[in-house]
């Protein structure tokens, strides 16, 4: 990773009516870090008449050999150089990435009209919204095709037989924080991935579930191949029959961040026969 380019993205949840005020509201924004908009989306099934908008910008700061200082730096320098009333902020990390929440009305109100708060993230070796599928791939079908050839199984058909499932334990009382947090696991795993719940599983704890999409899947050890890339030890796993999970839990439950893992396979339905 020395020496990749690092991408700033800033995700600024606002109270507006539409989509087209929430770009608005922004706007300002945008120019003064000299940024473009990449995304925009409805989140008032988490907050009514909220809608979140996500800035790109690049980052002037380089990976060293120390990757998760760099990417923590980033982070901090885009927050300095909004102004001093933001102080230094806390930032957690979770390779590939690295992030923080400013939520004190009165700064934010500043920046941006109408603003709930905004997350900061730092991302190295692409982010899972401006670079997943492959710069300036924008068809439908070319976003698709890409991530199809990227992704670590296979999705030829007739041979797809199962569905992969992510599931996400974050410590925090925020369903936003803990999607945030899920989505940056998932980008290391595929190169789509689909937020289908989050809810409350526990006091102080938030699931996270994500579909990863079809994967040829005939063995428990396509399992352990496709989570290497977190990086963790201690995975169990479960196999019975035709479906299988794998499942990691943190030695000691953190106050704020990740507590358990777990990727899942279920087979897809079986077409109906005439």
């Amino acid at each position: 990773m020395v020496d990749d380019e690092l991408e700033l993205l800033i995700t600024v949840v606002v109270g507006a009516e539409d989509e087209r005020q929430a770009r608005a509201a922004c706007r300002e924004l945008v120019d003064r870090v000299g940024g473009r908009i990449v995304e925009a989306g409805d989140c008032s099934d988490e907050e009514p008449g909220c809608w979140s908008v996500t800035i790109s910008k690049p980052s002037s700061e380089r990976v060293s050999e120390h990757v998760t200082a760099t990417l923590a730096r980033a982070v901090r320098r885009f927050v300095r150089e909004l102004g001093p009333e933001f102080g230094t902020p806390q930032v957690a990390c979770e390779l590939p990435t690295a992030w923080t929440v400013l939520d004190e009305p009165t700064a934010i109100g500043e920046l941006v009209p109408n603003c709930e708060r905004l997350l900061v993230e730092a991302w190295v070796g692409g982010n899972p919204l401006t670079h997943e599928f492959g710069a300036g791939a924008e068809d439908p079908d070319e976003l698709q095709a890409a991530a199809e050839r990227e992704a670590p199984w296979d999705f030829e058909a007739p041979d797809v037989t199962h569905v992969l499932w992510l599931s996400v334990d974050v410590a925090t009382d925020s369903p936003a924080n803990a999607q945030w947090q899920a989505r940056a696991v998932a980008s290391r795993l595929a190169r789509s991935a689909q937020v289908v719940e989050c809810a409350e599983s526990e006091p102080g704890l938030r699931r996270v579930d994500i579909n990863l999409g079809p994967v040829v899947c005939e063995k428990p050890e396509v399992l352990q191949d496709v989570v290497r890339p977190l990086g963790r030890e201690g995975w169990d796993m479960l196999w019975e029959g035709e479906a299988g999970a794998i499942t990691w839990i943190a030695a000691s439950a953190p106050a704020n961040g990740i507590a358990a893992l777990q990727l899942a396979v279920e087979p897809l339905p079986r077409p109906a026969t005439t």
